[in-house]
């Protein structure tokens, strides 16, 4: 004889709906709901313990009851139920109140402060300037030392191209001697 798994009933609301489901695990109730994301870890789900909820779950396992949000109705697999909505007001209704309140603001604008008190003085950014003065001084002397090393950098590879081409120059010259030396040496019957 098979082994009954245990059932937990978990609740959670989507929609306009309350739902809950009889399920072995938190795992089976999100797969029962069709939801991806774990709504247990954000609180939008939870185990419950209501025995009406219960009995209406454990009656369909693993199927999802549903009731209208707010509503003592009881869980079904369909609700006959619809949920209440609220009366949304009209259009006219909603731009005659836009202007009825924008219409007391003005008179309210309009009338003399009386008994307010005085606003506070804005805070003291003394010592915020000096902080931004001493910030901007900074950025300043680091600019000054960029363009001195780009000058001395300048400079240094002025010399550094002068003293290649000077050497170029000496190394020719000292090539042309050994080369006049050595054809003097073999002529005087010298071996390299």
């Amino acid at each position: 004889m098979a082994k009954a798994r245990k059932l937990k009933v978990f609740q959670a609301h989507f929609g306009f709906y309350d739902t809950i489901v009889a399920a072995p695990s938190q795992a089976a109730a999100l797969q029962a709901w069709g939801v991806h994301r774990n709504v247990f870890a954000d609180g939008h789900a939870k185990l419950t313990t209501d025995e009406a909820a219960v009995a209406a779950a454990t009656a369909h396992p693993e199927i999802v009851l549903k009731r209208p949000v707010g509503s003592d109705g009881p869980f079904e697999v369909e609700p006959t139920l619809l949920p209440e909505l609220p009366d949304v007001p009209s259009k006219k209704a909603t731009r005659k109140a836009a202007n009825s309140a924008a219409n007391q603001a003005t008179r309210n604008a309009a009338k003399p402060a009386a008994n307010k008190a005085p606003p506070p003085p804005p805070p003291d950014r003394s010592f915020l300037s000096k902080a931004e003065a001493a910030l901007r001084a900074v950025d300043e002397r680091r600019k000054a030392e960029e363009a001195a090393f780009r000058e001395r950098q300048a400079a240094l590879d002025a010399e550094k191209v002068a003293a290649q081409a000077s050497y170029v120059e000496a190394h020719r010259a000292a090539t042309a001697q050994v080369a006049k030396a050595l054809e003097a040496y073999r002529k005087a019957g010298g071996r390299d």
